[in-house]
């Protein structure tokens, strides 16, 4: 990202057409950010951590998780592209199916935007913009893509299935089957300092509720250093 240009990177985001096909209810809530310093869990972040648990806990108390609207919406999207949800889950559900155990503990930066997404029930990613290459994009894959992760705790490279909805950049697929899972390329680390985020949205999550959920990353972000500043763009 060399300068940082921060609007600019985020001017030119954008959603494919065959992807609002396949859900015009989408959004996708896309926040940037800078001078982050890097730290191990802290009180606040803990304090998140635990807040977030309750809230979701008193939630899943009043209905089953599948049930949860937000939960069962991202499931029906995965089925619309092919992908089985009981197999590859939803990041939101995954992690909601980590709460009664405790949510993980990884390091203040990567603690806090899950105890965001856990807090407003809506999928978040976090990747390195240091690592990103070129403007992130939501795509229907064609198949032939690079995601790189782990086999076997073996470095590998594999591919999305033709068809299935994958955010990528230039060099390949950061995240695969929506907000499923994240590339090693991209990922979070102890030592990021700049970081781009992307909060998930269907029907019947509003555009006030996206929008609260973002301010709350905001906020956060702002904590994690003196010269933090952030840029954030509502895609459509």
């Amino acid at each position: 990202m060399g300068g940082h240009d921060l609007e600019g990177f985020l001017a030119d985001a954008e959603i494919e057409a065959e992807v609002r096909r396949l859900r015009p209810d989408y959004r996708a809530l896309l926040v940037v950010a800078v001078g982050i310093v890097p730290a191990p869990a802290d009180e606040h972040s803990e304090a998140r951590l635990r807040r977030a648990e309750a809230a979701a806990s008193e939630a899943m108390a009043e209905a089953d998780l599948l049930d949860l609207p937000h939960v069962a919406a991202w499931r029906e999207a995965y089925r619309a592209f092919g992908a089985k949800p009981q197999r590859t889950r939803p990041s939101l559900e995954a992690l909601l199916r980590r709460v009664e155990g405790g949510l993980p503990r990884v390091n203040r930066l990567t603690d806090l935007y899950n105890a965001v997404s856990v807090q407003h029930q809506i999928p978040l990613g976090g990747e390195d913009l240091d690592r990103y290459a070129g403007p992130p994009r939501l795509v229907r894959a064609a198949g032939d893509e690079h995601f790189e992760t782990l086999a076997s705790g073996e470095a590998a490279v594999e591919h999305p299935l033709p068809g299935e909805v994958v955010w990528r950049d230039d060099e390949g697929v950061t995240c695969r089957r929506w907000n499923w899972r994240q590339t090693r390329r991209t990922a979070l680390t102890d030592d990021t300092t700049a970081a781009l985020f992307i909060l998930d949205a269907l029907e019947p999550v509003s555009d006030d509720a996206l929008m609260a959920a973002g301010e709350d990353l905001v906020a956060e972000l702002a904590r994690l250093g003196p010269d933090v500043r952030s840029a954030q763009r509502l895609l459509r």
